[in-house]
């Protein structure tokens, strides 16, 4: 049997091509807090059309609740393109069309029906216990179809979706939406979000507050703990013609304008010739052209490197083989994969000092925390950490013991969810 559920674990990825994704029931397990999990049958349904972040946090919570011993059953009407990778970008229909956002958005609404279809189908075969949903723009399916067949109804809730299409000018039906997400939000028996700042936003677009629970994003401790001893950098840095001594500065993910990685790049052009670190994007995004040529500006063509898309499962050796990272900007929200990863890897982080982030960690302890938007400060941090190693490495490994301390693990989050299940069905 154990060896049927790594074969599944394995088999995760690319079960995210099709439509609907069947697991094997495992039976309930005890979990790490001493008590019994009862076991569930759990459809795990999402529009998600990207390979990006929102894939990863999707296949992470699958492969966490099977091993945490549910019976688990992806649907989705969209296929991923290359499971595994980041920066991949998706080749479904809709976008390869580019469609206008007013017919874009239609099709979202016209979703609901067609998901709710695709969850009454699966749950015919697996006769569910939960319908979880990960929340999307005018979407409505978890809700009709958990409603339908008198199930509990969890809603993960990543973003204040409607504000942020509003705030980019891409809402086009604004009060549907709005009314929409009210609806879902306080039919919701549970509403999962990644910060205590959403968890306060959502309270205020109709959540109830004694629904609400605050699940930060985690991080996969096992395959941080399976580089082991292994020195990844002379492998990991030779192709950049970057000396093993090199100080490495690190991004993870799909750069995007609003990451500010520009901030990185100047905060690099600013240190001593003497102690220049490297910056690293592993990944790639839209962003990556401007910063090339920022990086040509300011002489940095040798100390800045892209890598492309970097498959998931080689993260943690990417990561590992940086001397700090960096998330130069960050919404007032989120709950950044990435901090989790450089955490995980007892690697240093330097990020803005905000709210959302100061849930996670505290400055000088964890990570270091420079003002928002400021050259200067993320430069007077690196500087920092340039300038006394072992103040860097004391900061990396109380960073991993945090995360250890608080288990903000993938693992914690599937068993908070069937705890949360126990709760709702007593």
């Amino acid at each position: 049997m154990a060896q049927r559920s790594s074969l599944l674990l394995r088999t995760i990825p690319g079960a995210c091509r099709r439509a609907i994704v069947g697991a094997v029931h495992r039976g309930p397990r005890r979990d790490l807090a001493g008590g019994w999990v009862v076991s569930a049958r759990i459809l795990y349904h999402h529009r998600t059309r990207a390979f990006d972040g929102q894939a990863v946090h999707i296949l992470e919570m699958l492969g966490a609740l099977l091993r945490a011993g549910a019976d688990v059953r992806e649907v989705a009407l969209v296929k991923h393109a290359a499971p595994g990778a980041l920066g991949n970008r998706s080749t479904s229909l809709l976008r390869k069309l580019s469609l206008p956002r007013m017919a874009v958005e239609v099709l979202e609404r016209l979703y609901s029906r067609t998901g709710r279809k695709l969850l009454l189908g699966a749950a015919r075969q697996l006769q569910p216990d939960l319908i979880y949903e990960r929340h999307a723009l005018h979407c409505r399916a978890g809700m009709l179809a958990a409603r339908g067949l008198g199930l509990p109804f969890f809603l993960e809730v990543n973003s204040p979706m409607v504000d942020e299409m509003q705030q980019l000018g891409l809402l086009r039906f604004p009060a549907l939406a709005r009314r929409t997400e009210r609806e879902v939000f306080a039919a919701a028996d549970r509403v999962f979000v990644v910060t205590q700042v959403l968890a306060e936003m959502v309270e205020g677009l109709g959540a109830h507050a004694e629904r609400i629970v605050v699940m930060p994003n985690g991080a996969d401790l096992a395959a941080f703990d399976a580089v082991g001893g292994v020195d990844p950098r002379r492998q990991i840095l030779a192709p950049f013609g970057w000396p093993e001594d090199a100080f490495v500065l690190g991004f993870v993910g799909f750069p995007r304008p609003w990451h500010r990685l520009d901030l990185a790049l100047a905060a690099v052009a600013a240190q001593p010739e003497a102690r220049r670190p490297c910056l690293l994007v592993i990944g790639d995004g839209p962003a990556v052209d401007d910063l090339r040529m920022q990086a040509e500006r300011l002489g940095l063509q040798q100390r800045f490197a892209v890598t492309g898309a970097v498959a998931r499962k080689d993260i943690p050796h990417w990561v590992a083989s940086l001397n700090a990272a960096i998330i130069p900007a960050m919404n007032a929200y989120a709950s950044p994969l990435k901090l989790y990863d450089s955490l995980a890897a007892g690697v240093p982080t330097l990020a803005p000092d905000q709210p959302n982030l100061r849930e996670t960690v505290t400055d000088g302890e964890h990570a270091l925390l420079f003002t928002p938007d400021s050259v200067e400060a993320v430069s007077g941090r690196l500087g920092d950490l340039l300038a006394d190693a072992p103040e860097a490495a004391r900061i990396g490994a109380a960073g991993r013991a945090h995360l250890n301390d608080l288990d903000l693990t993938w693992d914690a989050n599937a068993r908070r969810v069937l705890r949360e299940l126990d709760e709702v069905r007593r």
